[in-house]
């Protein structure tokens, strides 16, 4: 298998930028899920890695060879794609050896890897099937057999779940993940879909207008948010943001809200402007009998053992994630403290989080 690294990669079509000087580097081996929604620039991404699109300007290394200006073909890259692009006229065992057929390689290895791939997948019975008349769920294993089957240096998905329903794609979200680990593939993965990326990754690229926000594992791009848009794309329901107003210098540990004192995580350094956002993810609020926000009860949806209560404030309409043993009933005021700690502070004018030292002593920012 092999490392990726990109360098100052663009891509323009015309007056249109759809990926601006991007540079990462994916690990060999790792699950690298790409993740932001439609017309991000994430697919244009995919496609410049596997030679399906050549960059305005920039650079592809695969295992340490430049390959930017490589066909796909010269590449070593296997390529799933959304809607399967299987062969409706052949069987699945002639699909998935197709790649070994087209190389020349002797009928007994094409036949030994085909039936290797197919148990791996565990659709072996149904190798002399047409595909046509198959699920959903197993022209999808079709499709990953194909590529796999190749044993080629990278995998590269285009949303290859998008197609199944969401029971299904939960299966084979799971089903996924522990094929990467039988494999060892370096595996980059595009979806618009956050909880694949949660569930999947190793680490997570969030793209947005065509830009790279932040790279980090599932729980730091959670948790720890680069940006004002990463903390509201990821979670669901996905963080809730207080505007406040005032100057905020470094080594701050309040912030005012609608004329109250909110306890933040001391900032590491000033706002940028004289207006900002706290953002307070819904397991992170607290309901009280008084609270430094009080609000009205919108709504209650129970959830098994926890519940989510909407509640109407001066600063607008929050989600609350707490216990289903606490009683709120609709239309009832009740106050809402804030787990100090875990709160994250964004620039108004810049849309980025400001560096906030965390209670465990980490950075937040």
């Amino acid at each position: 298998m092999a490392e990726i690294r990109l360098e100052n990669l663009h891509k323009a079509f015309g007056d249109f930028t759809a990926v601006r000087e991007s540079s990462f580097t994916i690990a060999d081996g790792e699950f690298f899920v790409m993740l932001g929604p439609s017309g991000c620039g994430k697919t244009t991404t995919l496609r410049m890695i596997a030679g399906l699109e050549l960059p305005t300007s920039g650079r592809i290394l695969l295992d340490g060879e430049d390959v930017t200006w490589n066909r796909a073909s010269a590449r070593d890259i296997a390529f799933v794609f959304q809607l399967f692009a299987l062969y409706p006229h052949m069987t699945v065992r002639r699909n998935i050896s197709f790649p070994l057929r087209i190389a020349g390689l002797p009928r007994k290895e094409v036949r030994e890897r085909t039936e290797s791939v197919a148990k791996l997948l565990q659709i072996e019975h149904l190798l002399d099937r047409g595909v046509g008349g198959l699920a959903a769920g197993d022209r999808q294993r079709v499709a990953l057999g194909r590529a796999i089957v190749r044993r080629a240096k990278a995998f590269l998905m285009d949303e290859p779940l998008g197609a199944l329903d969401a029971e299904f794609r939960d299966v084979m979200c799971e089903e996924l993940r522990v094929l990467h680990n039988r494999i060892g593939a370096t595996t980059v993965y595009v979806t618009h879909d956050q909880v694949e990326a949660m569930s999947m990754a190793d680490r997570i690229c969030v793209m947005n207008h065509a830009e790279v926000l932040q790279i980090g594992s599932p729980l730091e791009v959670y948790d720890r948010p680069a940006t004002k848009f990463v903390a509201g794309f990821i979670g669901s329901p996905s963080m809730n943001f207080l505007p406040a107003k005032g100057g905020l210098p470094a080594g701050s540990r309040a912030i005012r809200v609608n004329g109250s004192e909110i306890a933040i995580p001391e900032t590491q350094a000033s706002l940028e402007s004289a207006e900002a956002f706290v953002g307070a993810r819904p397991e992170h609020i607290q309901i009280t009998g008084e609270g430094a926000l009080r609000g009205r009860v919108f709504g209650v949806e129970y959830m098994g053992a926890r519940q989510l209560v909407t509640v109407d404030t001066d600063v607008g309409r929050l989600r609350v994630r707490s216990p289903n043993t606490l009683r709120v009933n609709d239309g009832e005021t009740v106050g809402l403290d804030f787990m100090t700690e875990r709160l994250a502070v964004f620039d108004a004018a810049t849309d980025r989080a400001v560096p906030t030292l965390r209670a465990e002593g980490g950075l937040n920012g």
